[in-house]
C-alpha cells in the first residue's frame, strides 16, 4: 500500500522495548495481568476451541497465545517487526503453531476478506492515526456472524488523570509517552464507528484498576478503560 495506517513515533517507541514483551515485571507487566480478563470476556461470548482468531495488533503475542493455548487457530499481525519476531521466538519455544505476519489490517482485509471467525483489536485503536480503518478492516475480514472485541481507552478527565498522569508518571505502571490523550476514543465513538461500518454493538464493558490489591477487574465502569463486543449480522 502507499500509505499505511500507522505512526512511526508509535512503531519506534514499542521496538525500542519488542525485548520485553514476555517480562512480566516489565512495561508490559499491565498487559500480562490483563490477559486474563481479556480472554474471559471473549470466552462470555464465543466458544473459541476450533474458531478462527485473528490477534489484530498482536504485539509480543500475549494475547495470542492465550488464545491458541485454549484451542484456536490464531494469526497475528503488527506494523512493529521487532515484536512480530519476538512474538514468533516465543510461540516457538512454547511449541504453539500461530501464524505471525508484519502486515498492516487494511492489506490483510484486501488479501484474506472474510477468512476469520473472530478478530480481537485490545489497546491498539488508540495508537494508530485513523481507527476507522482498522474498525473497517475488521468488517472486511469476519466472516458473516463473525464477533470482534474491542478494547481501548475512553477520553475525558479521569482517564486522563488514571491513565496518563498515574500509571505513567506517579505508578510507573507503564512506560512514559505510552499513551496519547488526543488518541483516546469515547465508547460512543467507537460505536458510531462500527455502525458505519455496518457491525452491530452486543455489548460493552469497563476494565478498572484496584490499587489496594493493585489488579484488574471487570466492571460496568467504562469511565477509563472499556470493552465494546460487536458482531458482522
Amino acid at each position: 500500500m502507499s500509505t499505511q495506517n500507522v505512526d512511526p513515533i508509535e512503531i519506534e517507541k514499542f521496538s525500542q522495548i519488542a525485548h520485553k514483551w514476555w517480562d512480566k515485571e516489565s512495561e508490559f507487566k499491565t498487559l500480562h495481568q490483563i490477559n486474563p480478563l481479556r480472554l474471559g470476556y471473549i470466552q462470555k461470548f464465543v466458544d473459541i476451541q476450533g474458531k478462527n482468531i485473528l490477534d489484530m495488533g498482536c504485539g509480543g503475542g500475549i494475547l495470542s497465545e492465550a488464545l491458541a493455548e485454549t484451542g484456536a487457530t490464531v494469526t497475528g499481525i503488527d506494523l512493529a517487526k521487532k515484536s512480530i519476531k519476538i512474538a514468533q521466538l516465543h510461540a516457538l519455544e512454547n511449541n504453539l503453531n500461530i501464524d505471525y505476519k508484519h502486515i498492516s489490517a487494511e492489506e490483510m482485509a484486501i488479501q484474506k476478506p472474510e477468512s476469520f471467525d473472530v478478530i480481537t483489536c485490545m489497546e491498539m485503536l488508540e495508537h494508530v492515526p485513523n481507527p476507522e480503518s482498522i474498525v473497517r478492516a475488521c468488517y472486511q475480514l469476519l466472516k458473516p456472524n463473525g464477533w470482534v472485541f474491542f478494547s481501548t481507552i475512553n477520553r475525558n478527565l479521569k482517564s486522563y488523570a488514571l491513565m496518563v498522569v498515574a500509571a505513567e508518571y506517579v505508578l510507573n505502571m507503564v512506560q512514559r509517552g505510552t499513551h496519547d490523550y488526543a488518541k483516546f476514543i469515547k465508547p460512543s465513538e467507537l460505536a458510531r464507528m462500527a455502525r458505519h461500518v455496518g457491525l452491530t454493538q452486543i455489548d460493552g464493558y469497563g476494565l478498572v484498576y484496584k490499587p489496594l490489591s493493585k489488579s484488574f477487574e471487570l466492571s460496568p465502569d467504562m469511565d477509563v478503560n472499556y470493552f465494546l463486543a460487536m458482531q458482522k449480522i
